[in-house]
């Protein structure tokens, strides 16, 4: 797997949970003006791809979810993936190696082209071909070869047992494209996307994306609005909160502030329409990560004072405003084999003289000097806030002297990888609900974490024992062992989990079903009424 840490952003830095609004999200029934109604979504993030062989980023991602199909998909709510442009998958003979589909009958693209087993083969053929560095590749390199029996029928033969694939193809890297209209050895780079899922692209541009209903499209999503225009504030948060205070937009997705919301609501009169705040569940957490082969942050007992020292709650209470979760394992809340390793091992507030206690058994007598290093750039602004809320909580301790440095993106990766650092931050959207999707980019070879962290048991065991295992509450029992494993070992230090939040109009519906897990926003799902 290539080490591309994909997608992590900071949650609203202020208390959106204030400003929740009583029976926003409820359908209000069929309105036939809601079912045709377009609805413009304001967004910070962009869309960097059109092409899903190159995108692996959140307005990308967007983007593919709505306009591609894939083989399996995850229904609103779900964890699990089901069959969407497939009639049915499943493993061949009830291990995990060979993976078979069934298309379904009649599938087109947007443009007339019939969807057959020869567009599936080449569109997961393409992407592994390219290889962009930008690509989500590393989720498809179980893949050894693809059959294709018949028009209908796909066969995935695999490199290893790989019992994650469903969930891995259900993502944006599943996504399916006409073998028509892509070359096989080169990226898209008109702005143009053809696919057969419930939208069709009509323009892409600087400033906004334009999607319609497609015509053609055969699957499980419902589409509940005549359209929707994505509009791109380009992360200037201030002007996304205007647009919606102004009418502008209909939904703020992904960028608008706590302090912008407060604003908006301020200044709302008694004849405005109503802007709801709607609340969603996310498995998008952020991590302090250990440089293993640093001289101090290498130090065991350094990396257990940490665990007794930092105070998540006060840290999503004072800097997130609630708008994240203390999180106390590598995997999060909400995603299966879930539990609360670093909390029952170290508490879950400060404990100073436990702290103590570990450098001295160790010889370290004297305050421990560290820093702790930041790109807002990359985990948004408030990462930089929370770092020195960190930071002083250390300090507050009399056991160290811990200081922060703050760099644009693109060094704090270089100096990542050169092991420059012995302390610093990583945040984590996943690209599919399942535990291994929060244990497997992290460790072995390559991983994202850079940190020099190996452990045998957890790469050489249990990783490829819960990547045979199909069916995955069978998966409980080791996946416990490695959180515990990582709460004794200290490679990282789990701080919060996020929320998503969506901000609407008060006649915008459905939005609660595009806000869980999976991370997929379902433009389908949202009706304007």
């Amino acid at each position: 797997m290539k080490a591309i840490f994909k997608r992590g952003t900071a949650p609203i830095a202020a208390g959106l949970s204030a400003v929740l609004l009583v029976g926003c999200g409820t359908d209000q029934g069929d309105d036939a003006s809601g079912d045709s109604a377009k609805i413009v979504v304001g967004m910070s993030d962009e869309v960097l791809a059109t092409d899903p062989a190159d995108g692996y980023d959140p307005g990308s991602w967007l983007l593919f979810n709505n306009v591609f199909q894939s083989l399996m998909a995850f229904p609103k709510g779900s964890s699990t993936p089901e069959p969407e442009a497939a009639e049915k998958c499943s493993f061949d003979g009830g291990g995990s190696t060979v993976y078979r589909c069934t298309l379904r009958d009649g599938l087109k693209f947007s443009n007339g082209n019939p969807l057959t087993s020869e567009d599936v083969k080449f569109s997961f053929e393409r992407a592994l071909e390219i290889d962009s560095d930008s690509g989500p590749v590393p989720l498809l390199s179980t893949i050894g070869r693809i059959e294709t029996p018949d028009e209908k029928t796909v066969v995935f033969h695999l490199k290893v047992p790989d019992a994650t694939f469903p969930s891995k193809i259900a993502s944006g890297a599943g996504s399916i494209v006409d073998h028509r209209e892509y070359e096989s050895g080169s990226l898209r780079e008109d702005g143009k996307a053809v696919g057969s899922g419930p939208y069709k692209l009509d323009s892409f541009g600087e400033k906004e994306a334009v999607f319609s209903a497609n015509p053609e499209y055969k699957g499980t999503a419902q589409v509940n609005n005549g359209g929707v225009t994505l509009t791109f504030f380009h992360g200037d948060q201030k002007q996304l909160g205007s647009a919606l205070k102004h009418g502008d937009v209909d939904v703020a997705y992904r960028g608008l502030t706590a302090q912008d919301i407060a604003e908006l609501q301020g200044s709302l009169s008694a004849d405005d329409e109503q802007i709801a705040v709607v609340e969603g569940s996310s498995a998008e957490v952020q991590h302090l990560v250990f440089n293993m082969d640093d001289p101090v942050a290498g130090k065991p007992a350094v990396r257990e004072a940490f665990a007794y020292l930092v105070d998540r709650d006060a840290l999503v209470r004072d800097v997130y405003q609630a708008t994240a979760s203390s999180l106390y394992s590598i995997v999060p809340a909400g995603i299966g084999t879930h539990n609360t390793a670093f909390f029952d091992r170290y508490g879950g507030s400060p404990q100073p003289a436990k702290a103590r206690e570990a450098l001295r058994d160790a010889d370290i007598t004297d305050k421990v000097k560290i820093t702790l290093w930041s790109t807002p750039s990359r985990y948004g602004p408030a990462t930089d806030q929370a770092l020195k809320a960190i930071a002083k909580q250390l300090n507050d301790s009399g056991l160290f002297e811990a200081a922060v440095q703050s760099v644009p993106f693109e060094q704090y990766e270089k100096d990542i990888q050169a092991g420059k650092y012995g302390v610093y931050v990583k945040g984590w959207v996943p690209d599919y609900p399942d535990p291994d999707n929060f244990t497997q980019p992290f460790f072995g070879p390559d991983n994202v974490l850079g940190n020099n962290y190996e452990n045998k048991k957890i790469t050489g065991e249990i990783i490829p024992g819960t990547s045979a295992m199909t069916d995955r509450s069978e998966t409980e029992e080791k996946f416990a062992e490695l959180q515990n494993l990582v709460a004794e070992e200290i490679p990282v230090l789990p701080l919060w989990q996020g929320k998503q939040y969506a901000v609407a109009h008060g006649n915008i519906t459905g939005l609660e079903w595009t806000l869980d897990a999976s991370t997929v926003f379902r433009f389908w799902e949202i009706k304007k009424g």
